[in-house]
């Protein structure tokens, strides 16, 4: 089904809003990624990704309350929605799915 189709980054972006409930804001997300991804992640792919997802249904998103610590400027929080769930969910059947396809004798490896 297409319009449950995640790209790889995608699917680590909404995963990390998910751990990050309630919290997921855009340096925190970006932060959880590189911290349990070891991964590197320029804020503009992931503004993108985030802006794709929420067209998409995949999330929704709120402003939180301004501070001046952040000199007015308010953080945008993200959520995932039922239709985020599906996705997520979709791409996690599709690959158990495929890892269950997989003969043992696939992983028969010779010692050199």
């Amino acid at each position: 089904m297409k319009k449950y189709q995640l790209g790889e980054f995608e699917e680590i972006v909404l995963l990390t809003v998910g751990v990050l409930y309630g919290e997921a804001y855009g340096v925190a997300i970006k932060e959880e990624i590189a911290k349990r991804q070891n991964r590197k992640v320029s804020v503009g792919a992931l503004q993108s990704a985030l802006r794709r997802m929420e067209s998409k249904g995949f999330l929704n998103s709120e402003f939180g309350e301004s501070t001046k610590m952040r000199g007015g400027k308010r953080k945008r929080y993200f959520k995932i929605t039922a239709l985020g769930k599906k996705a997520l969910d979709y791409n996690m059947q599709s690959r158990v799915e495929l890892w269950n396809q997989i003969p043992d004798v696939a992983f028969e490896f010779k010692l050199c």
